[in-house]
Parts: structure tokens; sequence; C-alpha cells
């Protein structure tokens, strides 16, 4: 069966020719900004997370901020990331740690000489505690090798049955926030100014509803664009650029490009044989490869959790200008992937199921990442067994290559595919 299926065919969508070229103009402008930084022609650096962040006060006081997750996954998407790992491995890191700190602590032992820009050293180390112990000891590393002093935003989990954090969580992330301002304001040598803070977060607001309107858009059929490899290549503005008219402005286009792809009918195969919704993240080193296995099959995934692990704007979230600090508490508790619950969790991955119409789940497990791989394995259960959702667990890593087996896994995705197709032939599929 498999033998008969085509190969796969590059997108004829038009939106992909335009969305990459502005993406990546703006993305080579954020890393010429991190190698400016780092030859001290930029402003002062703050690292950060990417999940549930406070980006926006970063940019109030026109400070750089440096993901070292991007970072990483720059070095990964570029095939360069195993010399990287193996020298974090050398200094006594162990195989099974975070695939993303290894990378990032071997770029510190090769100078923060990265393959897309020069990494400027931390100026403050600011970790948004969102969902995973690991950043904290990761954080700290990075001040015992940078020493820099290092700020620690504590963000309680969600611990009610509804779902909202409580009033006092609230209040707690709050007036973390506050001690905050004037750690910025010493290290920028700017005042506190709340009008800036608010525009910045209207460029915020407007650059997440763009964004969710543009995730709302893989509803129809056939979708319009790739809610997890698409999505990825809007993810990078989205994070670096979110709080700034550029930001907001490429999510403008970006609109305007779905919008017409949609108009036209067209999507980023030429035929939309099956819809999917996948869980975790992209193995970045074989991010194509793996994009292949799937459009050979006429796959197109129409959702994703790992779209949302910065923020859930698409459902209901927005930057609110009058009250910002309260907002930025909000997003940082409740409204970004890694901070819900495992129930909340899976009623998001079924909503998305339902609501777009999928044939199929598919569950990305990441060796070196235990946030997103705990309990995926009660997960492909629950939604095969309970759901009825044909589902597939397929393992690799984020970052580390030598974790993806390439016949491997295309075995067992072709195996996959060939139940779906089997499904649908039988008049059985969803």
């Amino acid at each position: 069966m498999a033998n008969s299926v085509k190969e796969s065919q590059e997108p004829k969508s038009y939106y992909q020719g335009g969305l990459h070229l502005l993406q990546k103009e703006l993305m080579t402008e954020y890393f010429d900004q991190m190698t400016r930084a780092a030859e001290g022609a930029g402003p002062p650096a703050v690292y950060l997370l990417i999940s549930g962040n406070p980006v926006e006060l970063i940019r109030a006081f026109d400070l750089l901020p440096v993901f070292p997750e991007i970072n990483a996954l720059q070095i990964a998407v570029k095939h360069q990331s195993l010399p990287f790992i193996q020298k974090a491995e050398e200094v006594g890191y162990s195989t099974d740690n975070c695939a993303y700190v290894k990378a990032d602590v071997g770029l510190w032992y090769q100078g923060g000489q990265a393959p897309m820009a020069k990494v400027p050293k931390p100026d403050l180390l600011l970790t948004n505690y969102v969902g995973c112990n690991v950043y904290l000891h990761w954080w700290e590393h990075l001040r015992d090798l940078s020493h820099a002093p290092i700020f620690d935003i504590d963000i309680p989990f969600i611990r009610t049955a509804d779902g909202e954090p409580r009033e006092e969580d609230i209040t707690y992330v709050v007036r973390q926030l506050e001690e905050l301002i004037p750690v910025f304001e010493n290290i920028s040598g700017k005042k506190f100014d709340p009008d800036k803070l608010a525009q910045v977060m209207e460029y915020s607001k407007e650059t997440g509803e763009l964004w969710a309107q543009i995730k709302r858009m893989t509803v129809n059929r056939p979708s319009p664009f790739d809610a997890y490899f698409d999505a990825v290549t809007m993810m990078g503005p989205l994070y670096t650029l979110r709080g700034t008219i550029e930001g907001r402005d490429f999510f403008r286009e970006v609109l305007k490009m779905v919008e017409e792809t949609r108009r036209q009918g067209q999507g980023p195969l030429p035929e939309e044989k099956f819809r999917l919704v996948v869980e975790g993240p992209p193995p970045w080193p074989n991010l194509r490869i793996f994009r292949d296995m799937f459009a050979r099959w006429g796959a197109v995934f129409v959702a994703s959790s790992y779209s949302t692990v910065g923020g859930l704007w698409e459902f209901g979230f927005s930057h609110d200008p009058s009250d910002p600090l309260r907002s930025v508490a909000m997003h940082m508790l409740k409204w970004n992937l890694t901070n819900r619950n495992f129930l909340q969790r899976y009623q998001q991955l079924k909503s998305y199921v339902d609501e777009w119409g999928a044939d199929g789940l598919v569950i990305h497990s990441v060796k070196s990442c235990r946030l997103f791989s705990a309990g995926q394995g009660d997960m492909r259960e629950y939604f095969a067994r309970q759901v009825g959702v044909p589902t597939l667990l397929v393992e690799s890593d984020l970052e580390d290559p030598r974790y993806f087996s390439k016949a491997q896994m295309r075995t067992r995705i072709d195996a996959f595919m060939e139940s779906l197709e089997h499904h649908k032939l039988v008049g059985s599929g969803r």
C-alpha cells in the first residue's frame, strides 16, 4: 500500500512563499540585533523562556529579549545541534538531560557563536517558572556560567477544579512583576513609563487576536495551512517580536495571505486526504523529513498543542492594556499550555479533534523532555479506547538527532496512515 502513495510534493499554495520570506526577514533582523548586542552595540539582554512570559515588560524598557529555547531549536533546524550537545555531555551532563539545555550549555562553551547569530551574554536571567522545574536549574547553570543576576518569577500551578487561578495567586504574581520593574529600571537606565507599557500591550493584544484568527482558519476544508509545520514558521515572530509594531504587522500580512489561500480553496498540499491533530514539539533536526512522511499521504495537521505552548489566544485570551500587570499574570498562570493540568490538556486535544473534524491524533513523545512526554502513554490509551480516535504515538527528540530513526519512524507512520485509509474505505472513519 505504501508504495502506491505518491512521494511528497512541494506545496502549491502561494501564501507559503510570502510567509516564509517575510518571517525570514524578521528573524534575520532579530538575530542581527542579538549579534550587535553581543558585540556591545545593542541594548541589554534579558534571557527568558517561551511559555507564559512577561516579554511586554521587557519591551517597555527597550531591552532585548533572548530566548535560549529558540536558539537551541534554530541550531537543531540547521542540523548543527549534536556537537553542542556532545560538548555539554563532555563537561558532565547526562544523556537523558533536556537536549535544549545541553545545546544551550554547549553553545556557551563555544563562545556563544551559533549558526544564525552571536548570542549576547545576559544582563539579567529572568526565569518565568511555568510548568517545568528544569527551567530553574537551567537558569541557575546559566548564572554560574555568565555571572549574571537572576530573577525568579514563581508561577503557581492551577489547583482549582474549574481551571481558574485563585485570586491570591494572581495577586502573588502581580506583586512579583511589580518587584521586577525597578530591576528593569536599573538595567536599562530608564524610568518606568506606564504609557509605553500600555502601547506595548496594545501591540500584543492585536498580535494575539490576529494569531487566533489565523489559527481558526484551519477549521476550513481544505485547511489553508498546516497548523504544525507551517505554524512553527509563524511562532518565531509571535515570541521574539510580540509587543512590537513589526510583530503586529507581520500577522496582519499573514492573515491576508491565509485568507486569500482559503478563498481560492487551496491548502499546503495538492490534495488534503487526512486531517490530523498533533501533540508535542516537533523533531527539529528532522523537521522536513517528518513533514514529508505525512505529506506523502496527503495528511495535514489542522491543530497542534505545541502551537499554544506560548499562549492560548485562540481559546479567548487577550492582553489588556488597561490592566497590564494583571493581564500578564493571567497569561502566565492560565493562558499557556505548560501550566495546564492533564485533564485540561486532554480537553484541549479533544476539542481540536471534534471541532476541527480530525481523522486521527499523533503524539510525538520527546525523549529528553519530561514535561511533554510524561503521561502520553495514558493519553494514547484515553483517545484510542475511550474517545475512539485513531492515535499514533512515536518517539524521538526535539533537539538530539541521535534519537531519530528514519526507517522506524516511517514504518510506524505508514502503518498508521494505512489504517486511517482503511477506515475511510470501509466508512468507519471520523
